[in-house]
């Protein structure tokens, strides 16, 4: 069950769904702009000193907490309109993405990924199959599609140091896929049409012609930054259940993310995606230090992943290697 402050959230959003259905059947389009002007720079406020200097108060369930409950529990909560048809979804977002992307194919770096992926899929609480995918591209990125489709960039792999590391990422993947994050946020953007839920531009100072995701009410990317906290939360647990160093996983965070610190701390808190880089840290240390159990004997690399990245290497020239910020990249996103 969800903690009681989620639960007032939700039953907040749901008054003021009901509020701006009231609101639409008035005759002055002038006064509705000016309420829901109102409420974006309310919430914008009211998001950024939730978010501005400490981790945000998470409830987890006792089950949440129980690494014995991994593959016996149910984590995704909230509603989702399309989780009958997310593998169908996912299967043809992949085929569209793939259409358009410029992708690595290679047999043995599909086959490690591949043996590596299934090993913490197998210690997770997916219930779909997880497929991961190189994006041949320089540029450091990793997300998650619905359906369990998971792209990392050849740039994010060259970054990494240890097989622990790229468990990390890779397991911050298949929570997602756990959580059905991308359903649900699907769900959420398809009740906040229907609510006529005001929306704001996040991206480009254009906005562009047409339907476009960059358009999301501040609700939506509240919601998001939590997925986020979650879905690191349930890696870590993952990491940790494969046999890997749990330490590695905050490690992998700063590896590919610090680099983003610059550029986020230009952006309004309330506008960001993903939650500050020091409190993914912060929530992540104390996961480790409070609720996982300690072990002797753990895995941070292998000669296995040395040779993969010596065969990552092969595709790109030494000068376009991405240089690693190693650990004394710390910063805020």
């Amino acid at each position: 069950m969800a903690g009681a402050g989620h639960d007032s959230f939700l039953n907040d959003e749901k008054r003021f769904i009901l509020s701006l259905k009231g609101l639409s059947m008035g005759r002055c389009r002038g006064t509705r702009l000016v309420v829901f002007l109102a409420f974006e720079f309310a919430v914008a406020l009211s998001a950024d000193r939730l978010f501005a200097s400490s981790v945000p108060a998470r409830h987890r369930s006792r089950s949440d907490k129980d690494i014995n409950a991994i593959g016996h529990r149910r984590i995704a909560r909230g509603s989702n309109f399309y989780r009958k048809n997310e593998a169908e979804i996912g299967k043809e977002f992949s085929a569209a993405f793939e259409q358009k992307t410029a992708m690595l194919r290679d047999p043995a770096i599909a086959d490690y990924l591949a043996r590596l992926t299934q090993k913490v899929a197998r210690n997770s609480d997916a219930d779909l199959p997880i497929t991961v995918r190189v994006i041949d591209s320089d540029e450091v990125n990793a997300f998650t599609l619905p359906g369990g489709y998971q792209y990392v960039s050849l740039g994010l792999l060259l970054r990494l140091e240890s097989e622990a590391e790229l468990a990390s990422v890779l397991a911050g993947g298949i929570a997602h896929t756990a959580l059905h994050s991308a359903t649900r946020e699907m769900t959420r953007e398809a009740m906040a049409r229907i609510g006529s839920i005001p929306l704001i531009f996040v991206g480009s100072g254009v906005p562009p012609v047409g339907k476009s995701a960059n358009f999301l009410p501040l609700t939506l990317l509240s919601w998001r930054r939590e997925d986020e906290l979650d879905a690191d939360y349930f890696g870590l647990q993952y990491v940790y259940q494969a046999g890997y160093l749990p330490e590695c996983f905050s490690q992998a965070l700063q590896r590919v993310w610090a680099d983003d610190e610059t550029a986020r701390l230009s952006v309004a808190m309330a506008f960001r995606p993903l939650p500050p880089l020091p409190d993914r840290l912060k929530a992540v240390q104390k996961e480790i230090a409070e609720v996982r159990p300690k072990q002797t004997a753990m895995t941070v690399s292998t000669p296995e992943f040395e040779l993969f990245q010596e065969h990552l290497r092969v595709f790109r020239p030494k000068e376009l290697t991405p240089k690693n910020p190693g650990s004394a990249a710390q910063g805020p996103l």
